[in-house]
């Protein structure tokens, strides 16, 4: 069995907590981190523009990039310290979504934690890339919160249903 624990900044204590208590102990736990082209691409960018046709060699962006991939590698070892168990750490860069979506092709099992409005229950408790992943997921996924889950009053009352039209009166 292999699980796949997504590691976030600021929710990945959660993931590995469930991954921890879910997992066998002889499946196999994959802690995956992502870093995303937003990091650099914004350095990268500026740069470029602002820049011009200056030395590629004093691009900021690449620094950017190596200091995104040297967070990452902290925080995946962080996780496998708090884990307590043999894993393997997984770093990868690219589009977040999509490169969570494809690690978690032949898991057994996909962790994540909400990453939208922590206050209430519902769909907007999912952002826009836990939402696509939870989506797209090629396999199961258990779905975690990274504090206290709020109470079930947080669940937003439907609407109500439109009044009816105004009927023309016979006479």
């Amino acid at each position: 069995m292999t699980v796949i624990a997504w590691i976030v900044e600021g929710t990945w204590p959660a993931c590995v907590d469930a991954a921890r208590s879910h997992a066998p102990e002889e499946a196999e736990i994959v802690l995956l981190h992502v870093t995303g082209p937003d990091e650099s691409g914004v350095a990268h960018g500026a740069f470029a523009g602002l820049l011009g046709h200056a030395r590629s060699d004093r691009d900021p962006g690449d620094t950017v990039e190596d200091m995104a991939a040297a967070a990452g590698e902290r925080l995946l070892e962080e996780a496998a310290e708090q884990l307590g168990r043999p894993c393997t750490r997984a770093a990868r860069s690219g589009r977040v979504e999509h490169e969570v979506v494809a690690a978690a092709e032949g898991a057994d099992l996909l962790v994540l934690a909400r990453d939208g409005d922590p206050s209430r229950l519902g769909p907007h408790s999912l952002g826009p890339a836990g939402r696509f992943v939870v989506d797209h997921a090629p396999c199961p996924v258990l779905l975690v919160w990274p504090e206290a889950a709020p109470g079930t009053d947080t669940i937003a009352a439907p609407p109500l249903p439109p009044p009816p039209p105004n009927l023309p009166h016979h006479m």
